[in-house]
């Protein structure tokens, strides 16, 4: 039962997703732009963390 329900909110995702790329391309592609950045902040943080572990922890 808890994979038709992963394979339900899957398709959801797939097709608000779709229904906002056809509908807003430019809010669309802010949505995008905003998930890149969050992506690279916790690049950066977790490089930052290493960094630190690697110099001693201090």
């Amino acid at each position: 039962m808890a994979v038709n329900a992963k394979k339900i909110a899957v398709y959801v995702l797939v097709v608000f997703a779709l229904y906002v790329i056809i509908t807003d391309p430019s809010k669309a592609a802010d949505y995008v732009q905003i998930g890149f950045e969050g992506i690279s902040d916790a690049a950066k943080a977790i490089g930052d963390f290493m960094t630190w572990l690697a110099d001693g922890a201090h």
